[in-house]
């Protein structure tokens, strides 16, 4: 039972300290489409996570870390239709992917102080907390740059 209140707080302390940490990032961090956010052509431009794991049907279910560090930018609905906000929400998306990314990483530290098994269950953990909201982000952000194309192309 000890080992698991450890493992709770250990992993509290993970998740709030690496999204402050990444949220302290400057948004210029987050302009270049690097290899770790650029849309694969096997994700047909987010479709990929529609069809294959009905993101649509539950991304509204995700909590929003802003709530619990208290800062962020609001990724639940598009508040705004215009071109700057919208750039702004495909940098912010790629902040949060990045959070998710790293947030995974660790994981393995868990079979120092835990039976194999128990090291097993937190790596899963972390797959199961963070790759739903990888997801998410890869689904929406192609759509949201379809967007923005679009209104470059108005002009």
């Amino acid at each position: 039972m000890e080992t698991f209140i450890i493992d709770i707080v250990a992993w509290f302390l993970i998740h709030i300290g690496i999204a402050l940490v990444i949220e302290r990032l400057p948004i210029q961090y987050f302009t270049f489409d690097t290899f770790l956010y650029r849309i694969r052509n096997w994700e047909k431009n987010g479709a990929i996570w529609g069809k294959w794991f009905k993101v649509k049907a539950w991304k509204s279910r995700i909590p929003d870390g802003r709530n619990v560090i208290g800062k962020g930018f609001e990724k639940k609905q598009l508040s705004e239709k215009n071109k700057p906000y919208l750039q702004q929400f495909i940098l912010e998306s790629r902040r949060a992917e990045l959070t998710h990314w790293i947030s995974i990483v660790p994981a393995p530290f868990f079979f120092l102080w835990n039976p194999p098994w128990a090291g097993w269950v937190m790596v899963i953990y972390a797959l199961l907390f963070n790759l739903p909201i990888i997801m998410a982000q890869r689904y929406n952000r192609p759509r949201i740059q379809r967007i923005v194309k679009r209104l470059d192309n108005k002009k």
